[in-house]
């Protein structure tokens, strides 16, 4: 096996880590965070076909479409020329389940290898999958992580909300940006600021309660899906802006839920196959606290009333139930259907469901669930859209207009 240029604590002080781009409001505040400990990061925001075509070159067209993707934009961004190739390093997530996408951090250690020798890759996961890299995660981190999520969540419903119907085109984003400065300077600063979230919270809704709103109804779309392509805008091409601009309101499930299914799923599995160990004991205390949290910033929601809380966890879990076993758990699981019946049963009636290439137990789930949960919920208009390297995005836009044609009639 050949080595590959690994992450050093040294590097730490030399290196710009490039972060593939998910989730631009959460991973601005997640970079923050480890701003503070030392790292240099850049959120990457290339997004052409040049993209998509250093995708095709440098990984087997077998591979899901998240992870051609996610190497593609790496590729692109040193090859650009914007970045000293000899100080950077690229950041890669493993979930450590069972997604192939645990082990194309290979694929992307094989194409840079091929090119560019010296940059390191660096595993982001809470598995252990990398024990001797320099970038470590105290628990000091992961507390700030777990708070920068639940602010990213409230931030980005409540901006879908607002941007949705906002009177003045821009306010919805003034809005956001003030709070993504201002919570990524708490974190920055090495503040414990960011503990006192129902203050935060509450400051949150207020500002975006007070922007003028339309009084028109407009059809609430949901979207979920692999993960990858439900949250980034690089990979279901910019779904959220296209709805906006179909005089719709996007309505997406918050990250929360699969920080918590991923918990979910260790300690279930050890009571399903009768595996318990200290590992899984953890995991459940770790998803007590995260439920906890969740409850906390939910009864705020509840309580200030300007804006639909996000869903209970454990409320998707007895909704999962309904129709497929918590032991489901490759790739989105049973959080897919879940997700879909929490949003018909919310009255978001239509549900595009985004669909990647290679990700085979994605369509299982999610294609496999959806005529179960149509005949539970029967003005449910749920519809399955495929990204992949040569689905065009006019075939795509054309299948969502239907089922907003459908939405309306």
């Amino acid at each position: 096996m050949p080595e590959y240029a690994k992450f050093t604590e040294d590097m730490i002080k030399t290196h710009t880590i490039l972060v593939p781009d998910m989730l631009p409001i959460h991973f601005k505040l997640l970079i923050s965070i480890f701003e503070a400990n030392g790292y240099k990061m850049k959120l990457l925001q290339n997004d052409s076909r040049a993209v998509v075509d250093e995708g095709l070159k440098n990984v087997h067209n077998d591979a899901c479409y998240p992870a051609l993707l996610v190497i593609g934009q790496f590729m692109d961004a040193l090859n650009s020329g914007k970045y000293d190739v000899d100080k950077t390093a690229l950041l890669i997530t493993q979930t450590g389940g069972g997604c192939r996408a645990s082990n194309y951090i290979h694929l992307l250690r094989k194409a840079v290898d091929k090119n560019y020798p010296q940059v390191p890759v660096v595993s982001l996961n809470f598995s252990g999958l990398e024990k001797d890299s320099g970038f470590k995660i105290t628990p000091a981190i992961l507390l700030r992580l777990l708070y920068a999520v639940l602010y990213g969540d409230l931030l980005m419903t409540c901006y879908n909300k607002c941007r949705a119907y906002e009177v003045k085109k821009g306010d919805a984003k003034a809005v956001l940006d003030k709070w993504q400065r201002r919570i990524g300077n708490i974190f920055r600063k090495g503040s414990k600021k960011f503990l006192k979230t129902k203050m935060i919270y509450n400051d949150i809704l207020n500002d975006f309660a007070a922007i003028p709103l339309k009084k028109e109804k407009k059809i609430r779309v949901g979207i979920v899906g692999e993960i990858y392509v439900k949250y980034s805008p690089l990979a279901n091409n910019h779904l959220e802006d296209f709805l906006i601009s179909e005089g719709c309101e996007p309505v997406v499930p918050s990250l929360i839920e699969f920080v918590m299914y991923c918990a979910a799923a260790n300690f279930n599995n050890a009571e399903i196959y009768d595996r318990k160990n200290t590992s899984s004991r953890l995991f459940k205390l770790g998803y007590k606290f995260i439920y906890h949290k969740q409850k906390e910033l939910i009864d705020v929601m509840k309580k200030h009333g300007s804006f639909e809380p996000l869903h209970d966890f454990e409320h998707l879990r007895k909704l999962a139930d309904k129709y497929i076993n918590q032991g489901v758990v490759m790739g989105e699981g049973w959080l897919i259907p879940a997700e879909m019946a929490a949003l018909a049963k919310s009255g978001v009636q239509n549900i595009i469901c985004a669909q990647p290439f290679g990700c085979l137990p994605n369509h299982i789930v999610a294609k496999g669930m959806s005529r179960a949960i149509k005949e539970d919920n029967p003005d449910a208009n749920i519809v399955a859209i495929d990204y992949d390297p040569g689905a065009t995005r006019v075939n795509q836009e054309n299948r969502i207009k239907l089922m907003l044609a459908n939405a309306k009639m």
